[in-house]
């Protein structure tokens, strides 16, 4: 099989996570190439994510690591043989890959958590807002690159407001419910579209008041997502280059701790709705 020439997210997950089975069972990649036939280069490729493997060599190679956790073999099998080709496909050699990969990684969640501290979460974000924040980032993009960002971001929202919407919660501090990205009216726009997905059971929101005492976590911004297994949950940061995707366990359960903990900051659902209605009325 041939060597991707750009392996997705979900497909370099699969493959460290097979290179972390071969690990933890103490055996080396020329060690375990010979049980498919293969060579120690071809096995760094499959665990690189740059080349395919078939549901029969997952399940060899769990068998092999003496794995016996059936529900995680059974998600690497799905991804092994996954051939979903969803909407962002669309944008493919249109966009950045991070764009693909992050709606795809939204696409595949059992569940969606989320903290924002300056800018609206773009799973809510209206046309106009997030219009308003890619032309401050990138000035003089043109129309041609611009508009593909855009309805990439709306088109985002199906995960959240299909069929079958994937729990989603967010933590959304004062500061990006009241910075004015661009004017007054696409502002007022923006507070009401959450109070709109709020009221429709799309988002369940919670808002973290300025007056917060002791509260320390400002500078973190992150999206989790839940996967079929725990050990599958992928963490999602900003980073100098673009988004960071974060599978090791360490870090993952640090993003947990640190979502529980700045939920604890929060105001229940309810008072967060209220609270936001009040500013959409200062507007």
């Amino acid at each position: 099989m041939a060597p991707r020439s750009q392996p997705t997210a979900r497909q370099v997950r699969l493959g460290a996570e097979l290179r972390r089975l071969r690990e933890a069972a103490g055996l080396k990649a020329r060690e375990v190439a010979g049980l498919l036939n293969s060579t120690s280069a071809q096995m760094s490729q499959v665990e690189a994510g740059n080349v395919g493997v078939s549901e029969e060599r997952v399940r060899r190679l769990a068998a092999h690591y003496a794995c016996t956790e059936t529900e995680l073999i059974d998600a690497l099998v799905a991804m092994a043989t996954d051939r979903t080709r969803g909407w962002w496909e669309e944008y493919r050699g249109v966009l950045p890959p991070v764009f693909q990969d992050t709606a795809e990684v939204e696409h595949h969640a059992t569940f969606l958590r989320e903290v924002v501290i300056t800018h609206v979460p773009g799973l809510l974000q209206t046309a106009d807002y997030a219009r308003a924040i890619y032309t401050y980032v990138h000035p003089g993009l043109p129309e041609s690159e611009l508009a593909p960002r855009v309805d990439h971001r709306l088109m985002r929202r199906a995960v959240i407001e299909g069929d079958t919407p994937t729990p989603y919660e967010t933590l959304i501090h004062e500061c990006a419910l009241r910075i004015q990205v661009a004017d007054r009216r696409i502002s007022l726009s923006q507070l009401r579209r959450i109070l709109d997905e709020i009221d429709k059971g799309h988002a369940t929101v919670r808002v973290i008041p300025l007056d917060r005492e002791g509260f320390a976590g400002a500078g973190i911004s992150m999206m989790y997502a839940g996967g079929p297994v725990p050990r599958l949950d992928t963490g999602l940061r900003d980073a100098p280059t673009g988004v960071a995707f974060i599978d090791a366990e360490a870090q993952l359960e640090q993003l947990r701790g640190l979502f529980l903990r700045m939920r604890e900051a929060s105001l229940e659902p309810t008072a967060s709705r209220d609270f936001i209605h009040r500013l959409a009325k200062e507007l």
